[in-house]
Order: C-alpha cells, then sequence, then structure tokens
C-alpha cells in the first residue's frame, strides 16, 4: 500500500473510532449532576435502607453524585406529592412503595394522583411482613398472643409506620377477624415505630422483614409470623400466617423507583437499565435476598402492569379492614 493511502487510511481509522467514541459518550451521558432518591419516610424504615443501598449502584451507573433526601410525614404524601410535582428532568427519583403509589388514594384526599403523575421506573424489592412483639410480652406464638389480647380488652396496641400503610391494615384485618380490642398507634414512619416497640413503650406490630431483620438478636423483640405465601429466606424458622390457618394474611410490601410523569421517555428507559444492573450487582443481591426479598428486577413496562393489577386489591383490603385514617 502506497504511503497517501495509507495515511489516508489511519486518519479515517482514527476519525471512525473518534465518532463512535463521541456516539457512546452521548448515549452514556446523564444530564444531572446530582440525582436525588427522595425516601417518603423518616431514616430507619425499609425505604430509608433501600435508598441507601441503591444510592452508590446508581451513582456509579449514572456517572452523577446520588444523594438521599429524606421527606417523611402524612404516611409518605409529603415526599411522594414533591417528586410528582417536581421537573421531570431525571434529576428527582422516589423510592415509592404500594402504601403511597395505591394505597392512600382510598384514604386520603390527595392534591397528586400517584398513578397519573409519576411514571413507574422498575421495582426494587418486594418482602413480606412480620408480627412481631416486645420480649415483655409473654406471647411465644400468635394464639398465645391472641389470648393475651382477648383477656384484657383495651390493654394492647400495636404500632405502625403510617395511617393506611399495609403495616396499619394488617392490624386492622387482624382486629376485624379475630374480633380483638387493641388500638392502633401510628407514627411518622418505620423507624420510629420500631424504636417505640423495642423500648416497650409500644407492644407489638407487624413491620417488614428488613426493617427489623437486624434487631432480631438483640434479645429486644420476637418475630412470631410473617405473611408471605411461604417461609421468608430470612427467617426460615418463622411460621407464616397462612401456615397457622391465617389465608387472609398473605400480602406483601412493594418498593419502587418513580420519576415525574412528563419525565422523558429515554430517560425511564436508562434509569430502569441501569436500576436492573444495580439489583442484579453481586453486593445489592446479596443485601437484598439476606433482606427476604423476591427478585423483583424487570421492565418499566411490567412494573407499571404489575401496579394496575395492584389497585383492586389494596382497594378492596381498604374496605374490608374498615381502616380509617387516624
Amino acid at each position: 500500500m502506497k504511503p497517501l493511502k495509507k495515511t489516508v487510511l489511519a486518519l479515517a481509522t482514527g476519525l471512525g473510532l473518534a465518532l463512535t467514541g463521541l456516539g457512546v459518550a452521548a448515549q452514556t451521558a446523564y444530564p444531572c449532576a446530582t440525582v436525588k432518591v427522595v425516601s417518603p419516610y423518616p431514616p430507619g424504615g425499609t425505604t430509608d435502607i433501600l435508598s441507601r443501598l441503591l444510592a452508590p449502584g446508581l451513582a456509579k451507573e449514572l456517572g452523577t453524585t446520588v444523594i438521599v433526601d429524606n421527606k417523611g410525614g402524612a404516611s409518605s404524601n409529603i415526599g411522594t406529592e414533591f417528586v410528582a410535582n417536581a421537573t421531570g428532568d431525571g434529576c428527582t427519583l422516589l423510592l415509592g412503595n404500594n402504601t403511597g403509589i395505591v394505597i392512600n388514594r382510598n384514604l386520603y384526599k390527595l392534591r397528586v394522583d400517584p398513578v397519573k403523575n409519576l411514571v413507574p421506573v422498575g421495582e426494587v424489592a418486594s418482602v413480606p411482613l412480620v408480627l412481631y412483639v416486645n420480649t415483655a410480652v409473654p406471647a411465644t406464638s400468635v394464639n398465645q398472643l391472641f389470648e393475651l389480647i382477648k383477656a384484657s380488652p383495651g390493654k394492647y396496641s400495636y404500632a405502625s409506620g403510617g395511617s393506611g400503610s399495609p403495616q396499619h391494615l394488617m392490624g386492622e384485618l387482624l382486629k376485624l377477624e379475630k374480633q380483638l380490642d387493641i388500638t392502633h398507634i401510628p407514627y411518622r414512619g418505620q423507624g420510629p415505630a420500631l424504636a417505640d416497640v423495642l423500648s416497650g413503650q409500644v407492644p407489638m406490630a407487624f413491620e417488614t422483614t428488613t426493617a427489623i431483620a437486624s434487631q432480631l438478636n438483640s434479645g429486644r423483640i420476637r418475630a412470631l409470623a410473617t405473611t408471605g405465601a411461604v417461609r421468608s429466606k430470612s427467617m426460615p424458622d418463622v411460621p407464616t400466617m397462612k401456615e397457622l390457618g391465617y389465608p387472609s394474611f398473605v400480602i406483601e410490601n412493594w418498593y419502587g423507583i418513580f420519576v415525574p410523569a412528563k419525565t422523558p421517555a429515554h430517560l425511564v428507559k436508562r434509569l430502569n437499565q441501569d436500576l436492573n444492573k444495580v439489583l442484579k450487582s453481586a453486593e445489592v443481591a446479596a443485601s437484598l435476598n439476606k433482606m427476604g426479598s423476591s427478585d423483583v428486577a424487570g421492565t418499566t413496562e411490567q412494573f407499571s402492569q404489575f401496579i394496575v393489577k395492584e389497585l383492586p386489591y389494596w382497594e378492596s383490603l381498604v374496605k374490608r379492614s374498615g381502616a380509617t385514617v387516624d
């Protein structure tokens, strides 16, 4: 090959590589220097735990700084509304759950409709609840707990992370089906509710396996049963309510990433792809498995379809439980 042809070929090859590099950069560049993940509850609960678990991986995949912003209050409505009203530029994400997205609409007069004003990016986790008691409560089984409550009407209460939460609904369903006289004590998030059960201020609660797993060996709380269809991987020695003869108590709390409805489709797709990479990473996958979460990574469309199916289920459960906003 003549020298001139070699030179032209080299230049063309170099230009082609350079353009390819620019194309990759243009495809992977994310439009935000900082991405905010809003956890609509105070620190210490499952949404907070999951937000902080995902943040480092999202920062790596997006090439941005990712911060967690706790905006608790009104059973997650404050944080959910904040994200629904945010600019749809991909810089503000919500780590929402079934309470804020599909349950609260049946209990509160909301200023935004989470189903219409938010777009699902992808599911993050799905975990059962645990019926647990402070160890000062002399009950080592569900039936013993029911006997104690029936023997002292009005004496016992249960905590929840907020009115309308699945924990609240399970407590009200328990009252209804077993004719128990117990009082609901709502808190501004799972963390404060757990703290008062740990201290003995409140004797019992339903809570996610994620939120209480690290506290089970503290000697201050005792798990009596879970609400999964099968035993939790994180608590294999704890029976399910179903196997104890209570088939109505089969539910899981689910969590996912959402963005404002006006967010461009290409950003939603990008976030979904990077979220799934994080969920499948060895460290995050191991942590979720330890929490007892199901493998839920999937497409935006799959998550959207799942939420549509959830709407009538939770509407029915709210009505059946008789739950109201305290």
